[in-house]
């Protein structure tokens, strides 16, 4: 229950909350303030957990993998993605530092967006895997979403 709780609150929940607030306070672009806090929390925060979860060996991708006693390869493996997770969470932080949410945030907006797509193929997922297809694919759409924004207004003046 602790995991939807989570990943709920992280893709949905308090960007939409944290937008919010900074739109009431101080205004702004609604694109550009809603998509910094979807890197922030959708990237920044969900992947750097994710990460801690599984360089600690204590994340359910191991049991994705399909081993009933994940192998010495595949705790590695779980390991190695943990690595980068935390690599891409840490950077998706950074997307509250002024003109560094796309930046921070592509990568790992691209990485989630890609993951989901891949999961969707997959016929038999239990609860928690259909729960981040689903908001692997969200994120990676408002990351997409945020990165064209950018890059329309930038070639447009």
């Amino acid at each position: 229950m602790g995991y939807f709780v989570l990943v709920i609150a992280q893709t949905v929940v308090l960007p939409i909350v944290s937008g919010s607030i900074e739109l009431a306070v101080g205004g702004g672009d609604p694109v550009l303030v809603f998509g910094k806090w979807w890197v922030f929390w959708g990237v920044g925060t969900r992947l750097l957990v994710a990460g801690v979860a599984q360089v600690s060996g204590r994340g359910p991708t191991t049991a994705i993998l399909g081993a009933a006693t994940p192998t010495v390869q595949e705790k590695q493996l779980t390991r190695e993605l943990g690595t980068a997770n935390l690599g891409m969470g840490i950077a998706g932080l950074l997307a509250l530092v002024p003109g560094w949410a796309l930046p921070a945030g592509i990568a790992g907006g691209v990485f989630l967006l890609i993951a989901g797509l891949m999961h969707l193929p997959k016929r038999v997922k239990n609860a928690q895997e259909a729960l981040a297809t689903w908001t692997d694919l969200l994120v990676g759409i408002v990351v997409v979403v945020l990165a064209a924004d950018v890059i329309v207004r930038a070639f447009s003046g």
